[in-house]
């Protein structure tokens, strides 16, 4: 139980972060995306239906409080949380690095996924150059985010062992 609250605590931190402090502080392509790191976390850990809704649910959130266009990014987030679901049980997904890397190619994979559903389902045109302008530093920003929570988590597992 106190696993659980732990990680309720730490999404809220990571969305408020998300929300309110790097957009004051940080520019844009280099905020990084927590709820993103988090929904690589759950798409690598936990089970498919509490995962997918969690995930959907975070997406929505996201584009409630700053999107573009609702619902933008919960689909993103869901097609890249069956994504990551459909491989986690070929992977270590217990490794630093692995979610890491996996950080990084979601980034690219979800600002694509993005692209394909604005050119699909708007007329926004020139958020396009300006989206594949920032992908790749977006993705460097998040790995580096990911490497950060995740030996902080690691370092919070080993304590509770020993």
């Amino acid at each position: 139980m106190t696993n659980i609250v732990r990680t309720a605590i730490a999404f809220f931190v990571a969305f408020v972060f998300q929300i309110t402090i790097f957009p004051a502080v940080l520019a844009d392509p280099f905020k990084p995306n927590l709820l993103l790191v988090a929904v690589v976390w759950i798409g690598l850990t936990v089970s498919s239906l509490w995962g997918a809704a969690l995930v959907y649910l975070f997406g929505l959130i996201q584009d409630t409080v700053s999107g573009l266009y609702l619902g933008l990014n919960g689909i993103s987030y869901l097609i890249t949380f069956i994504v990551l679901h459909n491989i986690a049980h070929r992977l270590y997904a217990d490794s630093r690095y692995l979610m890491t890397l996996s950080v990084f190619i979601t980034t690219l994979a979800c600002g694509i996924t993005q692209l394909i559903l604005l050119a699909l389902f708007s007329s926004a045109g020139g958020i396009i150059g300006t989206l594949l302008y920032s992908l790749i530093p977006q993705g460097l920003v998040n790995a580096l985010a990911a490497s950060l929570c995740f030996s902080l988590i690691g370092k919070q597992d080993k304590e509770e062992l020993g």
